[in-house]
């Protein structure tokens, strides 16, 4: 078999407690109906005192129990953490291992926001190529806001929701099997939607400020305060981007992109999803539009949320190829398929 031929044995989620969107927005925004114009009806926030450690762990636990894998024979522990870290010079993923009693398995954090969750795949096929030992590993993706950095529902124009999911890959398994994964870079905006304070670059706010003062989409029209053509044109790369990494995802798959089945992208405003949805050519009730509304957007852990959710209602068939995409701070944007 190739060196990089491996699928997806189990995938499981868990979430935070479920809230209501119309109920709370309020608590959170002075104009809650800017936020109900998003489409969203519910999210999930974690109970007080629960740490992105212990979410991720719960999804860990649940996809292993699902596989039927002792976490001491993983040979790899991946975690993609979209969160602010639970502290600083800290390694999620030893933590998450830790958690679910992975003994001495290496481990590998991911922590380029949105995108980590799906790219793992790129990064987990290269330990299966050089590494002809390995037989399982487990990957995880998790997102929990902290609502000391950030306020969930104005950070961006999506609903920040909090979530785990967690996959176990094994070497040959003939089901939701890898085909490929592309990822495009544009470094010029690398600075849109950082947490401001706290990091070695700003450790402390100005007096009087803080990070739940700064609006990160007001910082990004400022950055083009002066080149009103040029916001123009990001806003326009945004959409077409992932329709080239999707397409290039394809091209390196050896598939055509009619035969896409299921376009899982990030759980995204409903404007947004139907403009991804025309961009890239698919029916938008072939997206992860109507589980959005629900789930709110857990981070990088949104397309294997919606994967776990679609397999667990018998919606994907065997045969079926399903898109892993989305775009995410960097900026990156990113696509992986998968055949069922």
């Amino acid at each position: 078999m190739p060196v990089t031929d491996f699928g997806v044995l189990a995938v499981a989620h868990a979430l935070g407690d479920p809230r209501d969107v119309a109920a709370t927005a309020a608590d959170h925004v002075d104009d809650p109906d800017r936020v109900l114009l998003w489409g969203y009806r519910g999210y999930h926030r974690a109970p007080e005192g629960t740490t992105p450690t212990a979410l991720a762990a719960r999804a860990a636990e649940k996809a292993l129990a699902k596989a039927g894998v002792d976490p001491r024979d993983l040979d790899l522990v991946v975690v993609a953490d979209s969160s602010v870290p639970e502290y600083l010079l800290w390694d999620t993923s030893a933590a998450v291992a830790r958690a679910i009693g992975a003994d001495t398995a290496p481990t590998l954090l991911l922590s380029q926001g949105c995108a980590s969750g799906v790219t793992a795949f790129q990064q987990i096929a290269g330990t299966f190529a050089t590494r002809p030992d390995a037989d399982t590993v487990l990957l995880v993706a998790v997102n929990q806001v902290s609502e000391a950095h950030t306020n969930r529902m104005r950070f961006n124009t999506l609903l920040g929701s909090d979530g785990a999911a967690a996959a176990v890959l094994r070497r040959g398994h003939d089901r939701l099997r890898w085909l490929a994964t592309e990822q495009l870079t544009d470094p010029t905006y690398a600075d849109f939607y950082r947490v401001e304070y706290g990091g070695a670059g700003a450790p402390h706010a100005p007096e009087g400020t803080g990070n739940l003062d700064i609006d990160p989409l007001a910082l990004v029209y400022r950055h083009f305060r002066r080149e009103p053509e040029h916001l123009a044109r990001f806003v326009r790369t945004l959409n077409s981007r992932v329709r080239t990494v999707f397409e290039d995802a394809c091209d390196r798959a050896g598939i055509d992109p009619g035969r896409v089945t299921r376009f899982l992208y990030l759980n995204d405003n409903q404007d947004s999803l139907a403009d991804v949805a025309k961009a890239v050519g698919v029916p938008l009730d072939r997206t992860n539009a109507e589980l959005a509304k629900d789930l709110g957007h857990c981070g990088g852990a949104d397309q294997l949320i919606c994967l776990d959710t679609l397999l667990e209602r018998g919606e994907l068939a065997e045969g079926d190829v399903v898109a892993l995409a989305g775009l995410s701070i960097g900026m990156h944007w990113y696509c992986t398929l998968l055949a069922v």
